[in-house]
């Protein structure tokens, strides 16, 4: 298993600092820009890097997430990311290709026509059919594996984590040679959510396996809201599930799991690997940089 080096934590707070040997990062809060410039990106675009963005829980089809959809395109004029993660509850509801249209194709038109690839995991509201769905580039399969650059990306059904799926992610780890490893899913092993919490039983099969084999970093959704979740054992865990939905307040105040937390508003995360560097950004509906940071991490 590959050994994570001491990584640095700064909080760009204006009455103090605190340093923390895991995290390097920045928290950006209420600064609102009336249009996305480029002074508004905290991630370097470097060359060769690997570009994406994250969010869960999208398919609501409503006037929020419409709105939050033309943040996250009008970000990619500035941060030219190639795919989005998706996180989980894609499609709330009606699964007809009609709703597909409108509570998917529709709203992220201006997106997909710039050829960017959208890669679905499964929420507990989602058909499992979705797995057929073109543009979901599952390739029918309920849980798989991208490589981009040196980064491997697991999409696990957290819904049914069966034996099947657990080799099946042993096996695929055990050979896999990139220097990142990545998990999405819908259900996050450790959350301050009021309404759900952690999911307790999906970390008990799945933790063991991402320390045995080096996974660096966990997204999720399911809860509706932003929580960067403090190192657990040297893995970092987000909750990128405001999308679609907002459940505002709902992030335990003084939880001991959360580094920084946003239940104020529909967002998303914009996300850059080069090197051993991951940097972060989660912008919000309303144009607001909530979160920011670096991830460091050496074999």
């Amino acid at each position: 298993m590959r050994r994570l080096g001491n990584l640095l934590l700064v909080l760009n707070i204006a009455v103090f600092s605190l340093a923390v040997p895991t995290v390097r990062a920045q928290e950006f809060s209420g600064r609102t820009a009336s249009a996305a410039s480029v002074s508004d990106l905290r991630l370097p675009m470097r060359e060769g890097s690997v570009k994406f963005l994250a969010i869960g829980d999208t398919g609501t089809g409503s006037g929020q997430q419409i709105e939050l959809a033309k943040v996250m395109a009008k970000y990619r004029a500035l941060f030219p990311y190639e795919f989005v993660l998706l996180m989980g509850d894609n499609i709330y509801g009606s699964e007809k290709s009609a709703d597909m249209k409108r509570k998917f194709e529709d709203i992220y038109k201006p997106i997909i026509e710039q050829d960017v690839k959208f890669y679905a995991s499964l929420g507990n509201h989602d058909e499992s059919n979705q797995r057929f769905y073109e543009l979901f580039n599952m390739k029918g399969e309920e849980y798989y594996r991208i490589q981009k650059g040196d980064v491997s990306f697991y999409a696990l059904n957290s819904n049914y984590m069966d034996k099947r799926q657990l080799k099946w992610l042993e096996d695929e780890l055990v050979r896999d040679e990139a220097k990142w490893r990545i998990a999405f899913m819908h259900h996050p092993p450790y959350s301050s959510g009021g309404k759900h919490g952690s999911s307790e039983g999906i970390r008990e099969v799945l933790e063991p396996l991402f320390l045995k084999h080096g996974v660096d970093v966990v997204f999720a959704g399911h809860e509706h809201f932003y929580e960067r979740i403090k190192p657990q054992k040297g893995i970092y865990y987000f909750i990128t599930g405001a999308g679609g939905k907002l459940r505002k307040g709902d992030i335990k105040r003084n939880s001991p799991l959360t580094d920084k937390g946003f239940d104020d508003d529909l967002s998303f995360m914009l996300l850059e690997i080069s090197n051993d560097e991951m940097h972060y950004q989660v912008i919000s509906r309303a144009n607001k940089t909530i979160d920011s940071g670096v991830i460091m991490r050496r074999d």
